[in-house]
């Protein structure tokens, strides 16, 4: 095996490779627990499908495949199966950093080459992977003699359910993913009605009734499915087109104004297209079937990045004590200000700040045609000194993370991106947080289409040049890509903390955070900065509140899994107060993560165990409903005693009348305690497990 793989076990076993003859036109293949069977057939006219059992109980019923090409045949009649290939592989890998230290990748693999009957001959292969929680196939184009350059103009992937399941789904937007879930069967997904056209900037186009993945579901049978994608590499992001009566989806690839949706060279590979399948909710979190469909890790190690807490400079322009750009009110990002947010991350175990509206260029920066001054992403303002700054928190032991914001104009940010790089190099600057808000240009790309996931790409492998990591936002969604890359620490592609402060639509609800884990999190790392203390949002806001309580926010810091954590309100709302010490202790990388119980957007109790320490955390959220919960720790070492130090909502507390009241209880626990959690409404309990 190459060296950048860490194994603890390997058992790679080529247990059947079989020609078949011309005539036969089936095939199928079980998981490794025999849970899970997938089965592929041709149709009599040559017309590949394939059905998904569990547990003998019919999930995906006969569904067809096939790819619609410019100027070409379609691509997905007439075919033989010239031969199959099955193997099993059993291996275990590290994550440099994670939820989990240690990921097995146990799957059963069925490979199908096809080839026309017809007179081009072409050829296509199917590649299913079955794993004991779910399912990935994936489609590759081999180098042949009539098929060279391909034109997708819409990819056939058929997902044909077996009833009206109850779904959490966002509308499939080609451009943003910053909705609120809904929750409704299946037959009522009504995409369009969600859409405004002009909202977000300009950033928004929903062409059809379709849905953005992941999108999960629960069956009658209390069986959770989840659709996605893994390991999306120059191709366009998938988007899932319903049809509410026949209760089935089909892949819906984000296209361009010339209507087409990807260019390829032959060979490729597409993304894999990705079917969790669980009894249990929190089992869909556990899974790490995205990230082992994903290539193993282009470095062994990534000595310039560790997981860490950040503040920032961010906040005050969302409730509006700070301005991005320097005509404003008040500029944020100055010199004195910035040192006063670095001497507060010292004091209190953050370790690096963010410091946004530094560089020229913000002066309405969302307005392209009215801009007059281009974002440069090398010169500060006049009242930020770049270099003061970097020396001052190198010697408080507080890094700088770079912004970017592009107002999604990659043209000109394609043309400074050498020159930023290596100006973050020469500075020792290690992390990065891009943001592409508003409508593209080039005009006619939308942010999920093949130009822009190449674009991402390209940053990602910018920042692997440079020794830099990367926290995207307005980004391609989440398909295990930090596995091959670690650069990718992080990403937003979710409707986050900022809403709360200026959306006229209520902020999110209690709910939103109780799906989120479930849905979007199932992609990777999510970057939406939880901790704000300040949850009124007096005296700075009058229309808008954080719909959570303190406890609640306190929670999500082990909820929300992700390497960089932010600590966003304004500091003086985190002086003086106790449960600053949990944010100073919690951890952010971890050696096991397990969801204890959970219920899909009504509540949810996850522990994690630090790496380093072994020190374990407990979150707890619900929703608009006030809950009581029983927790067992037997996820606690035997035979030790801990000390438990639980920050939850009083008895008073409520996310809407009295949000900011909270107590802290200390106990003495083993893993034979069981405790008693009492979360008011929008509330939450966070809980530090240390050893006495």
């Amino acid at each position: 095996m190459k060296k950048y793989i860490v194994l603890a076990t390997i058992f790679i076993m080529f247990f059947q490779s079989c020609k078949l003859k011309i005539n036969d036109k089936k095939s199928s293949l079980t998981s490794p627990n025999k849970n899970i069977e997938v089965t592929f057939f041709l149709s009599d006219n040559g017309e590949p499908h394939y059905t998904v059992n569990y547990k003998n109980e019919k999930i995906i019923d006969t569904s067809k495949i096939s790819f619609d090409l410019k100027e070409a045949p379609v691509l997905g009649r007439n075919f033989k199966i010239v031969t199959t290939e099955k193997s099993l592989v059993d291996e275990t890998w590290n994550m440099i950093w994670g939820e989990d230290k240690k990921v097995r990748n146990h799957y059963n693999k069925l490979q199908i080459y096809l080839e026309e009957t017809s007179r081009l001959k072409r050829k296509l292969t199917i590649v299913f992977k079955v794993y004991d929680d779910g399912i990935g196939f994936r489609y590759e184009f081999p180098k042949q003699k009539h098929l060279t350059e391909v034109v997708i103009i819409d990819e056939n992937t058929e997902f044909n359910l077996t009833g009206n399941h109850k779904v959490w789904w966002i509308p499939g937007d080609w451009d943003i993913y910053e909705y609120l879930y809904n929750t409704t069967k299946f037959s009522e997904i009504d995409a369009l009605k969600h859409y405004k056209p002009e909202t977000h900037l300009g950033q928004t186009y929903v062409p059809e009734n379709a849905v953005n993945t992941p999108v999960t579901m629960k069956t009658d049978s209390g069986i959770y499915l989840s659709f996605h994608e893994a390991d999306l590499t120059d191709y366009s992001g998938m988007t899932l087109a319903v049809d509410t009566v026949n209760l089935k989806m089909k892949s819906e690839l984000v296209g361009n104004k010339e209507s087409i949706k990807v260019k390829r060279q032959t060979p490729f590979k597409t993304p894999w297209r990705t079917i969790q399948i669980t009894e249990k909710p929190g089992d869909l979190i556990e899974s790490k079937l995205i990230l082992n469909l994903n290539e193993p890790s282009k470095i062994d190690s990534i000595p310039y990045f560790k997981p860490m807490k950040y503040a920032g400079i961010w906040w005050d322009m969302h409730i509006g004590t700070g301005s991005w750009d320097y005509s404003g009110t008040y500029h944020a990002a100055n010199t004195t200000y910035a040192k006063e947010v670095i001497n507060f991350a010292s004091e209190h175990n953050i370790k690096a700040v963010l410091i946004e509206g530094w560089n020229i260029g913000w002066e309405k920066w969302w307005n392209k045609k009215e801009k007059k001054v281009h974002f440069d992403f090398v010169t500060p303002y006049p009242d930020f000194d770049l270099k003061e700054i970097v020396r001052y928190g190198k010697s408080k032991g507080v890094e700088l993370v770079m912004h970017h914001e592009t107002s999604a104009d990659i043209t000109l940010y394609e043309k400074q991106l050498d020159t930023a790089f290596a100006l973050m190099k020469d500075l020792g600057i290690h992390s990065v947080k891009t943001g592409y808000v508003s409508s593209l240009i080039p005009e006619g790309e939308y942010h999920h289409g093949q130009y822009m996931v190449n674009h991402y790409q390209k940053v990602l492998e910018k920042g692997l040049e440079n020794q830099v990591v990367i926290n995207a936002h307005e980004p391609i969604k989440a398909t295990g890509k930090r596995r091959t890359y670690p650069v990718a620490i992080a990403r937003e592609g979710v409707r986050g903390q900022e809403y709360n402060a200026w959306s006229d639509d209520g902020g999110n609800p209690p709910e939103h955070l109780t799906i989120v884990p479930f849905t979007r999190m199932l992609g990777g790392p999510v970057d939406y900065t939880p901790g704000i203390f300040n949850t009124s949002l007096k005296p700075y806001k009058n229309n808008n509140q954080i719909n959570t309580t303190l406890a609640h926010q306190l929670a999500l810091y082990v909820v929300l899994y992700s390497p960089v954590q932010m600590v966003p309100d304004l500091i003086k709302h985190y002086k003086g107060q106790p449960a600053m010490q949990f944010i100073k202790d919690v951890g952010v990388d971890w050696n096991t993560s397990k969801v204890l119980d959970a219920e899909i957007g009504e509540f949810i109790i996850m522990a994690r165990q630090e790496r380093g320490t072994n020190n374990w955390f407990l979150g707890a959220i619900t929703d608009e409903n006030k809950r009581q919960l029983n927790v067992k720790l037997d996820f606690l070492d035997n035979n030790k005693t801990y000390i438990a130090k639980v920050y939850k909502d009083k008895p008073a507390s409520h996310y809407h009348k009295n949000p900011e009241v909270y107590t802290i209880e200390t106990l003495e626990v083993s893993n034979k305690s069981i405790l008693e959690l009492n979360l008011a409404e929008g509330g939450g309990c966070a809980i530090s497990f240390k050893e006495k």
